[in-house]
């Protein structure tokens, strides 16, 4: 099939001007300090909006319990 009407460069290229990715901001955590996203749990001390909502001590204390465990599987 022949395409009737064509497009021209510039005119694919306003059409394109918006596909742009657009670089992520960042935020301060109010609690540590680390740089996290907005509007998501920091991933350091597991705080999000003043509140403790992950319990990063308890998720460590867990991984080394699962990796101790497999190691005296082997």
């Amino acid at each position: 099939m022949v395409v009737r009407m064509r497009h021209t460069r510039a005119h694919t290229a306003n059409r394109r001007s918006h596909h742009a990715l657009k670089g992520g901001s960042f935020s301060k955590c109010d609690n540590c300090g680390v740089a996290k996203l907005p509007h998501k749990v920091c991933m350091a001390c597991g705080t999000y909006n003043g509140k403790q909502v992950i319990n990063k001590v308890k998720a460590i204390e867990k991984k080394q319990k699962k990796a101790k465990a497999k190691k005296a599987a082997k």
